[in-house]
């Protein structure tokens, strides 16, 4: 027992998880850090209007990835090894998404001018379209199918300490808020940009004419995985959006407070679905016999870690709130009791997500994703007006639940099926 426990932990698996848990130490404990001073310089009404600029950003990054962290990854790890199509993935990804981040500024800025809530924050959202600029230089889903987690991690620091450096700088004064977001975008430009040069000098590539067939290829092929993770992004960050038009700035802020808390677990969620992803995917095409397995240790050590961390978190809720500066620690403390349960659920249905997308389910899966969204929205718009900030949390719980047994039922039928088709 004692060699197999040594042999698992100097595999190469452990180590690289390890370098890129390292690196991911510090997007999530970067926001945790920065948020109680952001809150004590400008405010909770300036907080929620940061938090609606920044959440429209991630919204609008859904159109610049462009499926690629689902599809892109799956294609570059199955062609890891062929130079020639290698080179042809990224660079027709590359072209693609720079016509969609042309058309996608052009739309953003129409909106700004003529939209009266967005254009009495110009200068907020018009800094903070500079974040999906950055966004469109990320290209963890090539080092992500490659298996480089040593790049991926490196941005994410440089990321990081460039965002807390000039945050500490530029934010000094309450009107100082528009500045946030553009501290954020600047940190992902610069280590994006370093880490896209890189890649074409270590793989050897070279620009070449791609035409205008292959580009349309490539946006109609991903566009149903594009438009699922459309919905993906209206789940979450619409609530912040909404609770700022529904309600006030200030319980923007307020909630933004109790879900960066949660957030922090929820981008560990997704990051390690993003890590162990690509594994799954050649784990169902390689050992089908021994994926299932693999599967489920990985997933359900995932799923206890996240459980144990919420418990943490719930004993000690008034004391984490009291840390962001929060004016209501109180009210705050029972809406984060609510809300720890939102990354345990979110946990099993990311596991259950490998399966659905390692098994190429997508239709199954952009049909659950669509339907979750709407449900979510429509229990946000009903019980936010009745019992407040409670009622979107509630939302977003009973939502996840649909999502969990809408997988289980897909992962079930398809398995039903495929063992009468074999007997």
């Amino acid at each position: 027992m004692k060699q197999k426990i040594q042999k698992v932990i100097q595999s190469d698996f452990v180590k690289k998880f390890s370098i890129y848990g390292f690196g991911q130490f510090f997007n999530l404990v970067t926001p945790l850090l920065l948020i109680p001073y952001i809150v004590k310089v400008c405010g909770e009404e300036n907080f929620g209007k940061v938090s609606i600029a920044l959440a429209l950003s991630f919204f609008l990054i859904v159109f610049i990835d462009y499926g690629s962290e689902l599809v892109g990854v799956r294609e570059v790890t199955l062609n890891r090894n062929e130079q020639s199509k290698l080179q042809h993935i990224f660079l027709t990804n590359l072209v693609a998404r720079f016509l969609v981040l042309l058309a996608v500024l052009f739309v953003s800025l129409l909106f700004i001018y003529f939209i009266p809530y967005l254009r009495k924050e110009w200068p907020l959202f018009l800094f903070s379209l500079l974040v999906i600029v950055g966004q469109y230089l990320n290209q963890s889903w090539f080092l992500q199918g490659t298996d480089n987690i040593y790049w991926l991690t490196a941005s994410t620091i440089i990321s990081k300490v460039i965002y807390v450096l000039t945050v500490l700088f530029f934010i000094v004064e309450k009107g100082d808020y528009i500045y946030v977001n553009l501290c954020f975008a600047i940190g992902t430009i610069v280590s994006n940009g370093i880490i896209t040069v890189l890649i074409f000098k270590k793989h050897q590539f070279t620009f070449y004419s791609i035409n205008i067939t292959e580009i349309a290829d490539f946006l109609k092929r991903d566009f149903k995985m594009f438009s699922s993770q459309l919905f993906v992004a209206i789940q979450l960050y619409s609530p912040v959006i909404l609770v700022g038009f529904i309600g006030n700035n200030f319980m923007a802020g307020q909630y933004k407070i109790v879900e960066q808390i949660i957030v922090t677990f929820k981008t560990y969620i997704f990051l390690f679905f993003n890590f162990t992803y690509p594994r799954v995917c050649h784990d169902l095409q390689e050992k089908p016999q021994k994926a299932i397995r693999n599967w489920l240790l990985i997933n359900a050590l995932n799923v206890s870690f996240v459980v144990i961390m919420m418990i943490v978190i719930a004993f000690n809720a008034s004391f984490i709130i009291a840390f962001f500066n929060a004016s209501n620690i109180s009210e705050l403390s029972t809406l984060l009791l609510i809300a720890v349960l939102i990354p345990i659920l979110l946990a099993v249905s990311i596991g259950l997500k490998q399966l659905i997308l390692g098994y190429n389910y997508q239709k199954e899966y952009v049909s659950i994703t669509t339907f979750s969204v709407v449900i979510s929205l429509l229990l946000i718009v009903i019980l936010f007006p009745i019992i407040g900030l409670k009622g979107v949390f509630y939302s977003l719980l009973l939502s996840e639940l649909f999502v969990i047994l809408f997988y289980l039922f897909c992962i079930t039928k398809k398995k039903n099926r495929f063992s009468s088709n074999n007997a």
